[in-house]
């Protein structure tokens, strides 16, 4: 039996908002020169990424699990440390 071809057609979805909030997305989806349909579209889509590989479970043996365990431990070095750390920090000045 053959697999049926991914669906291509885009389907409406209806969505009722504040008009705070549209004024908002529009201004948005301007700078990025997309139209709020697209905007929209493309923030949900990286939210429902994030949500989904927030969710992913990664196993590993007790033996590796211990070593992470053991680098997250270790207090932080070397040069990109170092180099962070005197980075200027607007909100202390």
């Amino acid at each position: 039996m053959a697999k049926a071809a991914p669906e291509t057609h885009a389907k409406p979805v209806n969505l009722r908002i504040r008009e705070d909030i549209r004024i908002l997305i529009d201004r948005a989806a301007k700078i990025r020169g997309k139209t709020r349909s697209d905007f929209m579209i493309d923030a949900a889509y990286r939210a429902a990424e994030d949500t989904l590989l927030d969710q992913t479970l990664i196993k590993v043996d007790p033996e590796s699990y211990r070593h992470y365990l053991d680098i997250l431990d270790e207090p932080p070095s070397g040069e990109g440390f170092a180099r962070l750390m005197d980075v200027p920090r607007p909100w202390r000045d």
